[in-house]
């Protein structure tokens, strides 16, 4: 390479037009998959109050939220559940229920839409656990893996029946990819893809989560004993070695930009596709930024997406993608 005045690495950045024809990396709506609150009831929109901007939605309403996102280019909508305080059980059994909330909206979602959208579902029991863990429990708190996954398995069964396209199962337990792999084959669920939250960290920024979905004030202890330390990163790389020989289709690193160091070494160690998922404390520190006027929110929620496709994310969930979306497309 030359030196100095020959080289100026300013020519290329001097005008509008060359710097878009230089860009490395591009993000577009088909990037981004939009997580979405679900909640009982007809013409519900709940407002969450620690993530402005974000709802929970009735069915009905999850529905015209889908034809949103088909409209700006959106790809694949991720739903979770607000799973009403009686239907929770110590076994979360309501997971288990083919009428539950999530193969409803599943349901509603692929009758308004087909294929026109996808349909991700989270796998895991602390929306219908009583005590807000990812799985079983035994008399001391801890929780059970091998007991757990049986229940995942079937978890997984009763959302693909409902219509689901992609599961994501977000419990960290060991060995249920190859279980519910197994079991979607043996159902001829065959291209039911698996994306696994194989690098998901015991993170202080899910709080605002675990407000939407009702489970902050229910859980009891932690879940340091699933998921991964935040301290390390050899682990997540064998989480995501097994998860791949066990059948999944892609993977996933949680929470995002303070992770993206693993974005970037999984997807170059293996290759494949990886999310990130950009958590409700992201989020939340993004607004809050905005609100204190320490920030543009286009510009930033812009500026983050273009990260995790940087460190070759093939896309990324978050709250903001209709908002992302439109401004790539205005």
């Amino acid at each position: 390479m030359s030196s100095y005045p020959m080289t100026r690495l300013r020519r290329t950045r001097a005008t509008a037009w060359s710097r878009a024809l230089h860009r490395e990396v591009q993000v577009t709506p088909a990037d981004l998959i939009w997580p979405l609150f679900v909640t009982e009831g007809t013409g519900v929109e709940d407002p969450i109050g620690s993530l402005p901007g974000v709802s929970r939605w009735s069915v009905d309403g999850i529905v015209a939220r889908a034809k949103d996102a088909v409209a700006a280019g959106i790809p694949c909508l991720a739903l979770f559940p607000y799973t009403q305080p009686h239907r929770r059980s110590e076994d979360g059994r309501e997971a288990l229920n083919p009428d539950n909330l999530m193969c409803r909206a599943v349901r509603a979602i692929k009758d308004a839409c087909g294929d026109d959208i996808g349909v991700l579902t989270d796998v895991a029991l602390d929306p219908y656990t009583s005590h807000g863990q990812d799985g079983l429990i035994d008399e001391r708190g801890y929780v059970l893996n091998d007991a757990t996954v049986e229940v995942l398995v079937g978890q997984s069964l009763n959302q693909a029946a409902a219509g689901a396209d992609v599961i994501a199962p977000s419990d960290m337990m060991d060995g249920r990819i190859a279980a519910i792999r197994e079991a979607l084959e043996g159902d001829s669920h065959h291209n039911v893809q698996i994306m696994s939250y194989a690098a998901k960290y015991a993170s202080a920024f899910y709080g605002p989560f675990r407000d939407a979905v009702g489970s902050r004030g229910l859980l009891k202890g932690d879940k340091k004993t699933y998921q991964m330390d935040p301290g390390n990163a050899e682990e997540a790389l064998r989480e995501v070695e097994l998860d791949l020989a066990e059948g999944a289709d892609s993977v996933m690193v949680k929470p995002g930009l303070p992770y993206l160091d693993i974005a970037i070494r999984v997807k170059q160690a293996f290759g494949v596709p990886v999310f990130a998922y950009q958590v409700s404390g992201e989020y939340a520190m993004i607004e809050a930024a905005v609100a204190a006027g320490a920030a543009d929110r286009d510009a930033m929620v812009l500026e983050t997406l273009l990260a995790f496709k940087r460190a070759g994310c093939s896309g990324v969930l978050t709250y903001h993608a209709l908002h992302a979306a439109r401004l790539m497309g205005a």
